[in-house]
């Protein structure tokens, strides 16, 4: 049986039903897995109770090291530092992960207007992510765009 972590943010409700509903349907493709997803771990992560740095990174770092696979969510603003730590720990052990980018700016990466505004400061059309971080996952995972092709894409890591 495999093991997968989920890392992703976990503080607004959009973020926690995203998670969810995510998760779910990797459990229901992949009954022969099980996912750790933090959120679910109640002890560490309900926000109502009290859980020290020291508490936290032991236990989610702990569920990296016995996971079979990482998949992160680097939607967002910037990639949510938890998750960034989570995706060093996991290159660092060898584990491989498969990031998730589903930012929609990445589309139009031909449309020649879309590249123009490059050379204009502060005029991209396109969002950034970390490349130290992106580099991480690409040298022992990948990184997709929709949430079908990770699910798909899962079977390649289990």
């Amino acid at each position: 049986m495999s093991q997968i972590y989920f890392a992703s943010p976990l503080f607004s409700e959009m973020e926690l039903n995203y998670n969810a509903q995510l998760v779910k349907q990797i459990r229901e493709k992949y009954t022969e897995s099980t996912v750790f997803l933090p959120q679910e771990q109640g002890d560490i992560n309900d926000k109502q109770s009290y859980a020290d740095s020291m508490m936290i990174a032991k236990a989610d770092t702990e569920a990296v090291l016995k996971s079979d696979l990482v998949v992160a969510i680097l939607d967002g603003l910037v990639v949510d530092p938890g998750v960034a730590s989570e995706i060093g720990v996991a290159y660092q052990a060898g584990i491989p992960v498969i990031g998730l980018h589903s930012d929609q700016r990445h589309q139009g990466a031909d449309n020649q207007e879309k590249l123009d505004a490059l050379q204009n400061v502060a005029e991209s059309q396109f969002p950034y992510v970390n490349l130290y971080t992106v580099g991480l996952i690409k040298l022992n995972g990948e990184i997709v765009n929709t949430s079908q092709e990770l699910i798909e894409r899962i079977s390649n890591y289990i």
